[in-house]
């Protein structure tokens, strides 16, 4: 109505008689109900107390405590500020146990155990980056450093069988409850391939502390220092500094050695499994510790 006012200069009146408007409807004002911030008040209270209620049931429970309204200004107000009912969630079953944490299972020796995690930056343009990064926890070298759009479990596994084909197979990997690391396809390879997988409590990344130690490497010198304009220049410059960590960085925990310097001097890792709990004094030992023997 106001555009056909201003445009064409026509009279209110011309206007309501072309368009079947009353012209009443022009000049109504809306007016606030004098009940009607308590009343959003007492609807965001409801909410709060029943997130899974919609706004049919808060009528209702708004007629039980007196209040005269009708179900149509309830869902009026409900789309007026925003509210619906979230979606359900499918729950999901974690897998995981502060024993398997570095520091009660911790690597005797080259190849013991393996861990992983993923690493999150972006290109120039805001699309996502995700890096695998594979850590050998007694060596601490880069064992693989790779760098995509997106993982699927059969990406996971294709990183872990080129490694085991270059390095032979470890006893554990470590991760943590990724849905890349906990797919049913990734359990079967690694039962298969006779590996322990050693699942970290959920929200517990202290329990994997050499991938967190890495990756905050990673990102204090690499990704807070490049800007990613392409995928391939993000692939290039890991292969790039993962051959400055492994082959030229002194590492502090090494004696300032590098990672591929030490793991060179390095004799191969106990044959059994058990050799990982070595390191953990007997006195100290849990029935939990002891019951990885049956990954083997």
């Amino acid at each position: 109505m106001r555009q056909a006012l201003g445009e064409d200069e026509v009279s209110e009146r011309r206007a309501c008689s072309v368009l079947g408007q009353p012209r009443r409807t022009q000049r109504y004002q809306a007016k606030l109900a004098d009940d009607e911030p308590a009343l959003i008040k007492r609807i965001l209270a409801l909410v709060g107390e029943h997130p899974r209620f919609g706004y049919r049931r808060i009528w209702a429970l708004l007629k039980v405590e007196g209040w005269r309204v009708n179900r149509k200004r309830i869902w009026r107000l409900w789309k007026k500020e925003g509210l619906k009912v979230p979606q359900n969630k499918h729950k999901k079953r974690r897998l995981g146990q502060a024993v398997n944490g570095c520091t009660r299972l911790q690597a005797v020796g080259k190849d013991c155990i393996w861990a992983m995690d993923f690493v999150f930056d972006v290109t120039a343009n805001g699309r996502s980056l995700k890096w695998l990064a594979v850590v050998d926890e007694f060596t601490r070298e880069c064992l693989a450093l790779e760098v995509a759009r997106q993982f699927k479990a059969t990406d996971v596994l294709d990183v872990l069988r080129e490694l085991i084909t270059i390095r032979g197979v470890p006893a554990y990997i470590r991760c943590d409850n990724g849905p890349e690391f906990i797919a049913a396809a990734v359990k079967h390879w690694l039962e298969t391939s006779r590996i322990g997988p050693l699942y970290i409590e959920p929200g517990s990344p202290w329990q994997n502390g050499y991938a967190e130690s890495f990756n905050s490497k990673l990102r204090d010198e690499l990704l807070a220092v490049e800007i990613f304009e392409t995928l391939p220049q993000a692939r290039a410059l890991a292969t790039w500094w993962h051959l400055e960590y492994n082959h030229r960085r002194p590492h502090s925990s090494l004696d300032y050695q590098t990672p591929a310097a030490y793991a060179a001097a390095c004799v191969p890792r106990l044959p059994l499994r058990l050799a990982a709990l070595v390191s953990v004094p007997a006195a100290e030992r849990t029935p939990q510790d002891d019951s990885v023997i049956t990954l083997s």
